[in-house]
């Protein structure tokens, strides 16, 4: 694996594999499956490698962890890819919602809410009578 990684990072193969995708493909064999998980990489820019963390704590122990991250991409990708790791906070997404059917005012009637047919009718004509 990792001579495969050093030989397509020397070769000038700008249309078929991007130096990111490169960066992306190792980070998960550098880390490992575990903190892979828990942090990934978001992009690469001037050989600094943004890493998007679940929260705030994974972001700090993997700032002091990088001088040990470092030299393991290093040594996937060779010199001269990634020179730097940043770690950043993910920006937290909202879940699905389900939708919710609102009711209007106006036309719920507040005689539906009897299950018997011959009540209902009784209540909505008591109720004319009681309004007339």
């Amino acid at each position: 694996m990792e001579r495969a990684g050093k030989s397509l990072a020397k070769m000038k193969l700008a249309d078929a594999v991007s130096p990111e995708e490169l960066a992306f493909a190792a980070w998960k064999g550098s880390v490992g499956k575990r903190l892979a998980k828990y942090a990934w990489p978001k992009a690469l820019v001037r050989g600094s490698l943004i890493i998007e963390t679940e929260d705030a704590i994974w972001q700090q122990q993997l700032f002091h962890l990088r001088f040990h991250i470092l030299p393991r991409l290093t040594a996937v990708l060779g010199e001269g890819i990634v020179r730097e790791l940043e770690f950043r906070v993910a920006t937290p997404r909202r879940p699905p919602q389900q939708e919710v059917e609102l009711r209007s005012a106006v036309s719920a009637d507040e005689a539906d809410g009897i299950p018997d047919t011959v009540f209902r009718i009784l209540y909505k004509k008591a109720r004319e009578k009681a309004g007339a």
